[in-house]
């Protein structure tokens, strides 16, 4: 299944693609949320569908999409872990995987725009492959780690690598940023994806493409991850886990480059759909 979010931010009602066709489900009455996913949600909402397709609502074309998962209690992120990205960052493979979380605030739609914060001259892109977490994991065993996988989604981990970098600390204050989480467009259940291993990520910015990679290259794979992260803290359901980007960020190229107003990034990932954003100037730097 490809679960979607629709409406106004804050208000966003759930909904399904079914054969190409975005369908509006308010009457099946829950969302996309930790109770969803701990309590069986899913079949549950299998069930609604075969039932009642014949009688579902299309959406209109411009009907705005939300992030396909609403209210997760964390996202949880890896960064290096390509190993094209960690080469052009000019660092060695990490020996563990380097983790990080990013502010739930930060999450925002698949099309709306990127804000950039005050006074940011560093902001940056970085497409992912993220894991929503369908059941409650701790201390999760590898080989049974992809048993707790709702779906997967397409995510643009934004960063603003002068405060991520410069600013001391960890890298915390430069990942969460008002809508530097872009989630979506949908969130595709393990069903639609053949193996989560060979999917393609790709990147561009005013329709130059600056990262092309392949999740075949990640140092530590989705099972990994989810393992791994599960030692230090419980991963609830609905939680993002979101995988590391490929080579081609901003901060790698030569000369280094950044978001600017009017920037349009485009980006997307096999099975997962596509996303564009905008970049605007903060209002206060207006």
């Amino acid at each position: 299944m490809l679960l979607i979010r629709h409406g106004q931010p804050g208000r966003e009602k759930p909904g399904i693609v079914l054969d190409g066709q975005r369908y509006d489900l308010s009457a099946f009455d829950e969302d996309y949320d930790e109770r969803f996913f701990a309590s069986d949600g899913l079949a549950r909402l299998a069930a609604y569908v075969a039932v009642q397709r014949e009688l579902l609502l299309p959406l209109a074309p411009t009907a705005r999409l939300g992030p396909p998962v609403a209210r997760p209690s964390k996202i949880v992120c890896a960064g290096l872990n390509y190993t094209d990205h960690a080469e052009e960052m000019g660092l060695g493979l990490p020996t563990e995987p380097v983790i990080f979380l990013k502010a739930t605030s930060a999450i925002s739609g698949p099309d709306d725009d990127i804000i950039l914060p005050k006074g940011s001259v560093k902001t940056d892109w970085e497409v992912e492959l993220a894991v929503v977490i369908g059941k409650r994991a701790s201390y999760v065993p590898e080989a049974d780690a992809l048993d707790y996988v709702a779906g997967y989604v397409l995510h643009n981990d934004v960063s603003e690598r002068a405060y991520q970098l410069e600013r001391g600390g960890t890298w915390d204050k430069g990942k969460g940023c008002d809508t530097f989480a872009p989630l979506g467009p949908w969130l595709a259940t393990p069903d639609e994806l053949s193996s989560p291993k060979s999917l393609r990520l790709w990147l561009s910015v005013n329709g130059e493409k600056v990262q092309d990679g392949n999740a075949a290259n990640l140092i530590f794979g989705v099972a990994y991850l989810i393992s791994y992260v599960s030692q230090f803290m419980t991963l609830l359901p609905g939680d993002v886990l979101s995988t590391g980007t490929p080579a081609g960020v901003g901060s790698g190229l030569k000369p280094p480059r950044f978001l600017a107003p009017g920037d349009v990034v485009e980006l997307g990932i096999t099975c997962l759909g596509t996303a564009r954003q905008t970049v605007r100037a903060h209002p206060a730097d207006l």
